[in-house]
């Protein structure tokens, strides 16, 4: 299709690298952005909406991002610089919910405020607070979509898996069970993948949420059945490498692909049909909403309230689709584009 839209374009919008720093805090309110990479664009648009908060509030603000997503050690040492720069508060989305849990522990006796965006720490209170969409909520809306998109075809439905990374991070997992309980699967251990006993999963791969992960994983599943007629993917950009798989085979037609992102380019791949359906996430409303806590924190010592009866402030998701199924509320991608991320 002459719409494609691939990531590895997208990738163009930022520089890629190691540890990217951004401009230095000198005097006021220093604060600290730590993502997974500087490249995806679910994170470039991250960075973009703290800068402009930054900005707006007078902040100075410090960037940092990892090589890949998973690049534990590059976001460790963010986290060291920003003790030793005197920040107020740091904004991390951790490559591993789990391993990053004992320098951010030390961040916060050393009086930083450290709140968590997109992917909560295991444990949630690992951090001070975490602003993030529902996961387990976007995974499940898109496993709605596609169960009653699917039909009586769902009970025989070949599904490809396409995940984060070995490690299992809690965005990882959340997302692929929230999928496997809205498409009908029965989640065994809600905290790991690959443990459900259920024939229609044909296997799980992971892609390090970019489309050449999403290209070698569909590719590697296709392998042990080309009959894959449904994939979930982990975020837009593997999403794209799938369906550069497919199509170099003459499948596309086949898979309807599921994603989570929301962002302008995956809401054009909804659009042109590369995407069945996706979930929309609001990262730039994360960042813009974790630089208010930092100020407030600095200025009157109060720290960020969770959304009643969840461990995190919920930041919304929306089902973002051409192809409305009766019983789930959804918009289309024509709408979608007005809203991408803004």
């Amino acid at each position: 299709m002459t719409g494609f839209r691939s990531s590895l374009k997208w990738a163009g919008l930022a520089a890629a690298g190691a540890l990217m720093a951004g401009t230095a805090a000198q005097a006021g309110i220093g604060a600290c952005l730590i993502t997974k990479t500087d490249t995806n664009p679910f994170f470039v648009k991250m960075k973009e909406g703290a800068e402009k908060a930054a900005k707006a509030d007078g902040i100075d603000l410090q960037t940092f991002a990892g090589k890949i997503d998973g690049d534990v050690q590059t976001q460790i040492a963010a986290v060291e610089t920003c003790i030793a720069s005197g920040a107020k508060g740091i904004l991390i989305t951790p490559s591993d919910s789990r391993a990053l849990a004992p320098v951010v522990t030390k961040a916060r006796k050393a009086g930083l405020l450290v709140i968590a965006l997109d992917t909560p720490f295991e444990p949630a209170d690992t951090a001070d607070a975490t602003f993030a969409t529902d996961n387990f909520k976007a995974g499940e809306l898109i496993g709605q979509w596609a169960k009653e998109k699917m039909g009586d075809k769902a009970k025989s439905a070949k599904i490809a898996f396409l995940d984060l990374n070995p490690s299992q991070v809690s965005v990882d997992y959340l997302r692929d069970q929230g999928f496997m309980k809205g498409f009908g699967i029965d989640v065994k251990d809600p905290k790991k993948i690959g443990d459900e006993t259920d024939p229609r999963i044909v296997g799980h791969d992971v892609t390090n949420g970019n489309e050449e992960g999403g290209r070698t994983a569909m590719e590697n599943l296709l392998q042990k059945d080309p009959g894959i007629n449904l994939v979930y993917t982990i975020n837009e950009p593997a999403a794209a490498g799938a369906y550069e798989a497919l199509k170099a085979v003459g499948l596309a037609k086949q898979a309807t692909i599921v994603s989570i992102d929301g962002g302008c380019p995956g809401v054009e791949n909804v659009k042109e049909g590369i995407i069945g359906a996706t979930s929309m996430q609001f990262p730039l409303l994360m960042a813009s909403k974790g630089i208010a806590a930092i100020k407030d924190w600095a200025e009157n010592g109060k720290k960020p309230e969770n959304t009643p009866g969840l461990d995190f402030y919920n930041t919304g998701v929306k089902l973002i689709t051409d192809q409305p199924e009766k019983g789930l509320k959804s918009e289309s991608a024509e709408k979608g584009l007005k809203e991408c991320w803004g």
